[in-house]
């Protein structure tokens, strides 16, 4: 992979080389890198690794329209350095399409063991009626709404989005007192790259544990499973331009180590561009 091919950090961490022509089932086999641009605490940021395998598809000379929905597992913490990700065209209808996608690494014995599974649908939209029935969340424009502190410490991943908080914002005392759990804030690319779909679907991922905004309190969590549904094709995110993207979250449930968080993505002009659901495993 030539790194001077893509000059912005977004494109270097997706960027994926072909191994060899597709096999018979039509399974195609790319290989990746991780980023230090997009390093969480622990490993990857889990958006960046959900762009990657969503990539994997966009590349795809198979590929048959764009995605609708997309499910992402994180079996095990992805480690830094190579990755095998492969993308199979499970079942392909006339205006539909299936793909399930695996993300391999080496393990302490050098097998290559898989640290991430996903399926994507992706489709050749109708033009159909439509309507959005969910509430965009009331927030002041980008400009009103307040920037992140210097101050705080933030993994690496966080200083590639410019956000801006309506409510909900990182805790700075870790007291334990329980509060409303809802995040809104404006976000968009830190150098201002053009929204498209793993993109979008990594912004999807941009906030923080709910649990710590419940509780005010940092306990271990991480995403097990990522679903998100794109309400936008690519002419709707070529609208979007560089703008910020209106992002709120939720959690829903919190029992026995897991909890839920609903979220939805709204450009600007306050057009519904992708809705979210995550589980999200946390302990004591």
């Amino acid at each position: 992979m030539n790194n001077a091919a893509f000059p912005h950090p977004f494109d270097r961490a997706i960027a994926l080389e072909p191994q060899g022509c597709a096999n018979a089932d039509g399974s195609l086999t790319y290989r990746g890198h991780t980023s230090p641009a997009y390093a969480n605490m622990v490993g990857p940021f889990g958006g960046i690794i959900a762009a990657q395998a969503l990539q994997s598809v966009m590349l795809h000379p198979q590929l048959l329209g764009e995605p609708v929905a997309f499910t992402g597992n994180f079996a095990a913490a992805m480690r830094d350095g190579e990755f095998i990700v492969q993308a199979t065209p499970a079942r392909t209808n006339r205006s539909t399409q299936h793909w399930t996608i695996t993300i391999r690494q080496a393990d302490d014995q050098g097998d290559r063991a898989t640290v991430f599974t996903a399926t994507v649908l992706t489709a050749r939209r109708r033009d159909t009626w439509g309507a959005v029935d969910v509430a965009v969340p009331e927030a002041p424009t980008p400009q009103n709404s307040a920037a992140v502190p210097a101050s705080r410490e933030l993994p690496e991943w966080f200083k590639r989005y410019e956000m801006r908080w309506v409510r909900g914002i990182i805790p700075d005392r870790w007291d334990g007192a329980e509060s409303d759990s809802t995040s809104t804030l404006w976000a968009r690319d830190e150098l201002g790259r053009p929204l498209d779909f793993p993109a979008l679907l990594a912004m999807c991922d941009v906030f923080y544990p709910r649990v710590w905004l419940r509780r005010a309190k940092r306990v271990p969590a991480g995403t097990v499973s990522m679903t998100v549904y794109f309400h936008v094709n690519a002419a709707g995110l070529a609208d979007s331009g560089t703008g910020h993207v209106l992002c709120d979250a939720r959690g829903q449930g919190f029992f026995g180590g897991f909890f839920d968080q609903a979220a939805t993505l709204w450009s600007e002009q306050r057009r519904l561009l992708a809705s979210s659901h995550q589980v999200v495993y946390y302990r004591e």
